[in-house]
């Protein structure tokens, strides 16, 4: 991967607790998913000391995916200190996910 951090089971509460974080839920055999990595990963230069930009595999978290009942993939969760605050679902256009961000921000 490049820009975006990849979260664990292990490492995700400790760093989406503080701040604003979107958390892709995404799997390797997933198309859709895969057509939304360049966004994300532009995303996550975007936004590099602003918000964490994150995946999460959900074949690897299944824990994670299910606390955040996530059923269809690519979901992205926009957190802010831990508790979510946006979804979208699907493949979604770069403007939309970064208004989302933004206005977790308070921009």
């Amino acid at each position: 991967m490049g820009n975006a951090a990849s979260l664990t089971s292990s490492d995700f509460n400790e760093k989406t607790a503080a701040g604003v974080a979107l958390v892709d839920f995404w799997a390797e055999w997933c198309g859709p998913c895969r057509m939304l990595t360049p966004t994300i990963e532009d995303l996550a230069a975007a936004y590099a000391g602003r918000a964490l930009i994150a995946k999460v595999n959900v074949d690897d978290c299944q824990d994670i995916a299910i606390r955040f009942g996530v059923n269809v993939i690519p979901t992205l969760v926009v957190l802010k200190d831990g508790a979510e605050v946006a979804r979208l679902q699907g493949v979604t256009p770069r403007a939309e996910i970064a208004k989302a961000i933004d206005a977790a921000l308070g921009a």
